[in-house]
């Protein structure tokens, strides 16, 4: 499961950028054809984030659509999964999205 890894790094850069503030959210976005199982990253994020500053924190996932552009017909194709094909029958495809795995966003608490 490599998604614990990911999880991880994600929590490791977030401590990283917090500089000690307690974390209250983490916002993720996910591509429908980035290979990651945002259920698997939920499971693991709560046990990565012990004991450090994202310890207790939301974690939000935003799960973004597989898109394309066909480079025979020039049309837009919504992808399920990396070996789609167009309406035309190609799978000369070019992806636009999906392939994504980023932090949006992160709050923290605030200075006092």
């Amino acid at each position: 499961m490599h998604e614990m890894s990911i999880t991880g790094s994600v929590v490791a850069l977030c401590a990283e950028r917090a500089a000690g503030q307690q974390v209250i959210r983490v916002t993720l976005e996910i591509g429908k054809l980035a290979g990651v199982v945002p259920d698997a990253v939920r499971f693991c994020f709560e046990i990565c984030a012990t004991g450090t500053a994202l310890e207790g924190a939301e974690l939000e996932i935003i799960e973004t659509p597989g898109r394309a552009v066909c480079r025979d017909c020039g049309a837009g194709v919504s992808m399920q999964q990396l070996y789609d094909c167009c309406a035309c029958g190609s799978a000369n495809l070019e992806l636009t999205a999906g392939e994504e795995l980023k932090i949006k966003q992160m709050e923290v608490t605030e200075c006092v």
